[in-house]
């Protein structure tokens, strides 16, 4: 194999590896962001489910009240 083509091997082996390296910090990145998503969406979910909760009682506070009124 001439020095030509090691060095060129060795060239393309060096960008792969920084590929795979760029590749690997994404990954984590995205990895953090869905984490902070999904916490995200989960203290949506509870603040809905209180908000439900509420119309839920004000509907049977006014049920109540009809049915003794």
């Amino acid at each position: 194999m001439s020095i030509e083509l090691f060095n060129q091997l060795e060239q393309k082996v060096a960008s792969a590896v920084e590929a795979l390296e760029l590749m690997k910090l994404e990954a984590e990145e995205l990895r953090e962001e869905n984490a902070r998503l999904k916490q995200e969406r989960e203290e949506w979910e509870r603040r809905l489910s209180a908000l439900l909760g509420k119309f839920d009682d004000v509907e049977t506070d006014s049920t109540a009240e009809q049915q003794a009124g």
